[in-house]
């Protein structure tokens, strides 16, 4: 792996770990065993650095929406809602150190903002499915996509097997409200 990805993936490792406060130069070329000519080298400063960690988190998480849709478009509703639990969209340590970061600082902020409206962007489309009325299919939306987020703010954090089991539960939930609707 070439040095510039391994400071960017070791950037993502020390963000779940101690948040946006933990990317520091030092810490990080020690952790790796580089030097900070090395960080230097493929960096313009530790500004560059963390717009460059912000454009990749991006970048991974509209692909793993991408991919979702595209592994969820030939599924019932309610089994696209239940794939939810296994989605790589879910990362709920890396969520939470994003959302703690955009809480000071408005490059995290946007980037937030738009993985944010991707997320509730394709939730709308599954609930589109079922739900003619694009408001009530908004409002559904709504549920799985604030789980998500209070999931990646709860202490303690849910496990991986709860996460799943409340995915099921909203899963359950599908064929009921298409019956209300239909």
């Amino acid at each position: 792996m070439a040095p510039r990805d391994r400071w960017i993936d070791e950037g993502f490792v020390v963000l779940r770990e101690q948040g946006a406060t933990g990317l520091k130069v030092d810490s990080i070329a020690a952790r790796l065993g580089l030097t900070k000519g090395s960080f230097h080298h493929h960096f313009r400063g530790a500004g560059d650095y963390r717009r460059v960690l912000l454009a990749r988190y991006e970048e991974q998480a509209v692909d793993a929406i991408e991919q979702f849709l595209a592994a969820a478009v030939d599924l019932a509703p309610d089994r696209a809602v239940m794939s939810l639990a296994d989605a790589p969209v879910l990362d709920n340590r890396l969520d939470a150190a994003i959302r703690s970061w955009a809480a000071d600082d408005a490059d995290a902020l946007a980037v937030q903002q738009r993985v944010d409206q991707q997320r509730l962007a394709a939730l709308i489309g599954l609930w589109e499915r079922i739900l003619p009325d694009p408001q009530q299919a908004r409002i559904a939306a709504l549920v799985p996509h604030l789980v998500v987020i209070g999931a990646s703010a709860a202490q303690p954090a849910p496990t991986e097997q709860e996460m799943r089991q409340v995915f099921e539960l909203l899963a359950g939930m599908v064929p009921s409200i298409g019956d209300q609707v239909g």
